[in-house]
């Protein structure tokens, strides 16, 4: 759960940029996303093998190129 203390003096804007920065860092809208649909087991084996995949792509590109 984000939660900020607003400062005294602070300003309304501010306060919600450290909020939203807040709320970016815990990760809590990609948690929410990810509880929004339900996938099936059979689906999210298939994505966990696809992005493993990319990954293993992304490191031997990095490799070869010296990235």
């Amino acid at each position: 759960m984000a939660y900020i203390e607003v400062n005294p003096g602070e300003s309304f804007d501010s306060a919600l940029r450290r909020f939203k920065r807040k709320v970016q860092q815990e990760a809590i809208i990609k948690d929410i996303k990810r509880h929004n649909v339900y996938i099936k087991p059979g689906e999210r084996k298939r994505l966990k093998i696809a992005a493993a995949k990319k990954r293993m792509r992304k490191r031997i590109k990095r490799e070869y190129t010296g990235f």
